[in-house]
């Protein structure tokens, strides 16, 4: 009975002593890889930048956001995320002012939505005239039509100006911001790895063939882009044509009204500019 209680005794030291031993060597193993990624994250903090958005990336990276073309979209876009502290890198194909009649009256929402974006100082100081509503002309008739305004502030209403001014201001606001680089150049192609958009190739101003990278690509240069073809394969179709003009000196029947005009002929629309 002795010897069996001896054996007991000895077979539970045993067990003990193989318990300590894992023991010891878990808990040095568990120093050694903390030890080790101690070191990796010391290597990573060195090699890394950290972003207000708290997103870690390599130093290598220059951009967050690469954005092709600088019109209103590509404008705003640059400025919106400027301010929310992305460093933004903007690729437009002529950095010059527009001379084109395209999208001259900026509607009441569409103001309203500046001032959301703290874009509406880039109506001002571009000769942008205040329209309140619409005057209809047909059959030697005519009537005006009032935007619904009574419940907005007295600034807010609808802006004819010249397009290319407009968009001026707004390339101006964008690039105000330290973190948004705005620069002339034409985007050639797109940089494609796996199935995943890299970056862009473009020609600079000079003709220089240039790359540049960033983990987002937002492609919006308009309706002569070069780069539709390769993102889709729409089917274009054009089933009319807008002509405009300018006249000099000439005294709209109702002043800050948008003349609508309508007959046997095509409609067209006159405003104050």
């Amino acid at each position: 009975m002795v010897v069996d209680v001896d054996q007991y005794l000895l077979g539970w030291i045993l067990a003990s002593v193989l318990g300590l031993i894992a023991a010891y060597s878990t808990v040095a193993k568990r120093r050694s890889n903390r030890r080790a990624l101690l070191a990796e994250r010391s290597e990573c903090v060195k090699s890394v930048t950290v972003s207000n958005a708290a997103e870690c990336r390599s130093a290598e990276d220059d951009v967050d956001v690469i954005i092709v073309g600088a019109g209103v979209a590509g404008s705003a876009l640059a400025h919106t995320l400027g301010k929310d502290g992305r460093r933004v890198h903007v690729i437009e194909r002529d950095l010059t002012e527009q001379d084109r009649i395209v999208g001259e009256l900026l509607q009441p929402g569409g103001y309203l939505k500046l001032i959301e974006l703290g874009l509406e100082d880039c109506v001002e100081e571009i000769d942008a005239q205040r329209v309140f509503g619409y005057a209809l002309f047909k059959d030697g008739k005519n009537t005006r039509l009032s935007y619904p305004l009574e419940k907005f502030h007295s600034d807010v209403s609808g802006r004819s100006f010249h397009n290319g001014r407009f968009i001026q201001r707004m390339r101006e606001k964008a690039a105000t911001l330290p973190n948004v680089q705005l620069e002339q150049g034409t985007v050639t192609s797109l940089l494609e790895e796996k199935g995943t958009i890299k970056g862009v190739q473009y020609k600079t101003k000079t003709g220089q063939e240039m790359t540049a990278y960033a983990p987002l690509t937002i492609v919006c240069d308009g309706c002569f882009s070069n780069l539709r073809r390769s993102l889709c394969n729409p089917k274009v179709d054009v089933p009319s044509c807008f002509v405009g003009l300018i006249l000099e000196n000439c005294d709209l029947p109702h002043k800050s009204w948008a003349c609508y005009i309508s007959g046997s002929f095509p409609y067209f629309v006159l405003s104050d500019q």
